[in-house]
């Protein structure tokens, strides 16, 4: 974990690495990561001003895709070395990269352009971060300690955070009108994904081998051997509502959390300068 490669090092070149961080240590310091900063950061910034949340947001579309060009630079100069061609599975239609377009939209997006990207990133955004956080994909092909690992890292804690950041804030509610909003954003961008992957040959967002999607995947499998591979879409398309709808209750089990740390924050606070004005 801590030896034995480079930190720019490229995946096919780090010797002896079979994904022992995806189930070792390094995949378990990360979860842990994600829930104290986050927590931490919900705590800090909970009482953001609207201007502050407006700037946020402009700046993560922004950071967002120049992170997005320089990780995709970077790794495509060493497939282009290695193959001679550019790796189409690296272009950005995978959930996680939405991030970027519902980031453009909620920053610098007006009326109901900017409702829509800040609510998939409440809703679809939240549950693609919680995902990829719990079960970080990169860690099968980077060790911890690597580029291509804290990409990955970084790219969905900021996922987790900004998801809860706008509920804990009171810029999104979440409720049925808000998963509505940000569902319809994934459905946009399903729609070029999903004739896409046929075209090219790619998963993007899991609609053509639901590859990864707890239960989903077999299913999936069952149905593209029997030549039925055309029913995947719609499945994966129900599973990702279902996921849309189950961030409210999640969510709000958070927001709750979050309340509660805060408020024994404040009593510590109060204890506290209740004691120094006692001992004056």
């Amino acid at each position: 974990m801590f030896s034995g490669y480079g930190f720019f090092d490229y995946k096919y070149d780090i010797e002896g690495y079979n994904g022992q961080d995806y189930n070792g240590p390094g995949r378990y310091i990360y979860i842990a990561l994600v829930v104290v900063l986050t927590i931490l950061f919900l705590i800090l910034f909970r009482k953001a001003k609207k201007e502050q949340v407006d700037k946020y947001l402009k700046v993560l579309g922004i950071f967002m895709i120049c992170f997005y060009i320089l990780k995709t630079t970077w790794e495509s100069i060493y497939d282009i070395m290695r193959t001679g061609s550019f790796n189409v599975g690296i272009l950005p239609f995978d959930t996680c990269s939405i991030v970027m377009w519902a980031g453009l939209l909620a920053g610098f997006g007006k009326g109901k352009l900017k409702k829509i990207g800040e609510c998939w990133l409440s809703t679809g955004g939240l549950v693609g971060g919680i995902s990829a956080a719990l079960f970080l994909q990169a860690f099968n092909y980077y060790p911890f300690f690597t580029f291509g690992a804290f990409y990955s890292m970084i790219w969905h804690l900021i996922m987790v955070f900004t998801g809860f950041f706008l509920i804990v804030v009171g810029r999104v509610e979440l409720n049925m009108k808000t998963v509505l909003y940000g569902f319809v954003f994934h459905m946009a961008i399903s729609i070029i994904v999903i004739p896409l992957n046929y075209f090219i040959g790619q998963d993007f967002m899991l609609y053509k081998s639901a590859g990864g999607a707890p239960f989903v995947q077999d299913l999936a499998a069952l149905l593209i051997e029997k030549n039925l591979g055309f029913i995947v879409p719609i499945i994966m398309i129900i599973f990702y509502f279902g996921l849309f709808i189950f961030i409210i209750y999640a969510s709000l089990g958070i927001k709750l959390l979050i309340k509660l740390i805060s408020s024994l924050f404040a009593k510590k606070e109060e204890i506290k300068e209740e004691t120094v004005k006692q001992e004056e």
